[in-house]
């Protein structure tokens, strides 16, 4: 990212130090060309690092926020990437109304443990319809795993996100995976990831 922040964009920490890693593993697992939406692209900063090193995909950010989709715009502005589409507004929670009607890959990074449940059932409906066999979703956060210990970091997290919102919390990776069967989504890779993070790769059945 540029030491210079755009007019109306907004930066995060966090996205500077997870946009490497989180590359590292879509790279070889993305379709060699097509079309990416990403699902809850936030500030943006993630859709300009991946789009700069996969030219030949279209990414596709999309956000619900107002404030979210003008940052996006002001990066995708300043980054002048031709593959790099202008952003769309797109509710997870409400799958019938997504502004795409089909994506060779769909990427939604920490998005579910800041949103109500509502949001990963439209993703997974939404991902199950747009995706074709083959295709892959690609999740990233945290995540409450019944066999690996939930790191002390996580428990305080999850406590203070459902102190902002009850509705908010970490994730099952159970819930998470029986939700995309139902849809036709199947895990096919989990990915432990730095700060006690997982890369979740589910294919279309």
């Amino acid at each position: 990212m540029s030491d210079q922040l755009p007019s109306g964009a907004r930066t995060s920490p966090s996205t500077a130090r997870n946009c490497g890693p989180i590359l590292s593993v879509l790279q070889p697992r993305l379709p060699h060309n097509g079309l990416v939406l990403e699902i809850a692209a936030g500030a943006g900063e993630h859709a300009v690092y991946n789009a700069a090193a996969l030219p030949d995909l279209k990414w596709q950010p999309t956000d619900p926020d107002p404030d979210a989709l003008v940052s996006i715009a002001a990066w995708r502005d300043h980054a002048g990437l031709p593959n790099l589409l202008p952003p769309l507004r797109l509710d997870a929670s409400a799958p019938d109304a997504w502004p795409v009607a089909q994506a060779d890959a769909i990427v939604n990074i920490n998005m579910i443990h800041i949103s109500p449940w509502a949001a990963t059932e439209g993703l997974m409906t939404g991902a199950g319809r747009l995706l074709p066999v083959g295709g892959i979703l690609f999740m990233y956060g945290p995540y409450i795993d019944r066999d690996v210990e939930t790191a002390a970091t996580n428990v305080a997290f999850d406590l203070s996100l459902r102190a902002r919102n009850p509705a908010w919390g970490i994730r099952r990776l159970d819930d998470v995976t029986a939700l995309a069967v139902q849809h036709g989504l199947e895990l096919a890779e989990r990915i432990a990831m730095p700060a006690n993070n997982l890369a979740l790769v589910f294919f279309k059945t």
